[in-house]
């Protein structure tokens, strides 16, 4: 008896550790009013998307040089039945050279009072995203050794995205990790043809991610970026077609990561370390970037 209890116990936490050995299907979803039209209905059913990372609210430093909350998620419909929420956080760096004494605290209570007032239930998870560096390291890690004992409390793990460049440094303090496949170059230049994804700029990192010692999952980018330049110098990211002024002479050049870029990008991770493909998670669900490739080309990407 105390054998079969040792293999269920065992089994129970392979099944909740961070999803390190389940294959799983997961997208971003990266805007400010959460709408569930039937095309992104439709695809998530069609590719058995079963998480969900929804960008809540970001953190930033005000005018008043304070740490706020901003472009908080509106929820104008439910989340889909049978799919996971893992509520995710952007925090703008700067942040992390105030005082964040209490962020961890109001950051996760504010979590919660979201999910209670859209009706989400329990999550399992939340994930922080957060582009720190060296200078700002020391601050980032005792914030998520704070968050995530706070979240420990409510059973909820904490995950943290990974950019390639942090790969070679320690690994934050939470359960897993996503490690971002993408945005590898300097949009603002007109010769750099692939910003979001380029195997060139990524394969110097990868190395490191063999001994990386967080648990990691993988996100690569389906979004393209329109780009204004004027006299070949960077004006803006055009996000609608009247969010900037265009002039005779501007140039508007599309940058967008191609299926065989992605799928190189995701054998290369498996060279390195095949686990990291167990989740697979896309950048992320609009009606855009959805319908960019054929059916069959998203299950590749999942899949190959």
């Amino acid at each position: 008896m105390r054998k079969v209890w040792g293999v269920l116990l065992l089994t129970l936490l392979l099944m909740t550790a961070c999803h390190e050995q389940q294959k799983e299907r997961g997208m971003y979803y990266w805007s400010t009013v959460f709408r569930m039209d039937s095309a992104k209905q439709t695809f998530l059913k069609e590719h058995q998307i079963n998480r969900l990372y929804v960008r809540y609210f970001d953190v930033v430093v005000d005018e008043q040089d304070r740490v706020m909350p901003n472009a908080t998620i509106s929820f104008k419909d439910s989340i889909p039945q049978g799919v996971e929420v893992i509520p995710t956080v952007f925090i703008v760096n700067d942040c992390m050279k105030h005082d964040i004494s209490d962020l961890a605290e109001k950051l996760l209570r504010r979590i919660i009072q979201m999910n209670e007032t859209h009706h989400i239930g329990k999550v399992h998870e939340i994930q922080i995203d957060c582009d720190w560096t060296p200078s700002t390291r020391k601050t980032f890690f005792h914030f998520m050794e704070t968050l995530r004992t706070l979240a420990k409390g409510h059973d909820i793990r904490l995950s943290s995205t990974i950019r390639l460049h942090q790969l070679s440094q320690q690994a934050p303090p939470a359960d897993c990790g996503v490690l971002m496949m993408y945005n590898t170059g300097d949009f603002t230049k007109l010769s750099c043809e692939r910003p979001i994804l380029d195997m060139r700029d990524v394969r110097p990192y990868l190395p490191a991610l063999k001994k990386y010692s967080l648990p990691l999952s993988a996100a690569y980018p389906l979004y393209r970026w329109r780009i204004v330049f004027r006299n070949g110098r960077y004006v803006g990211i055009l996000h609608t077609d009247d969010e900037l002024p265009i002039l005779p002479g501007d140039s508007i050049v599309i940058r967008q990561p191609e299926l065989e870029e992605i799928l190189k990008a995701k054998q290369a991770v498996t060279q390195q370390n095949a686990r990291a493909n167990n989740e697979v998670i896309l950048f992320d669900l609009n009606n855009t970037n959805i319908s960019r490739f054929k059916k069959e080309d998203y299950e590749k990407i999942f899949n190959d």
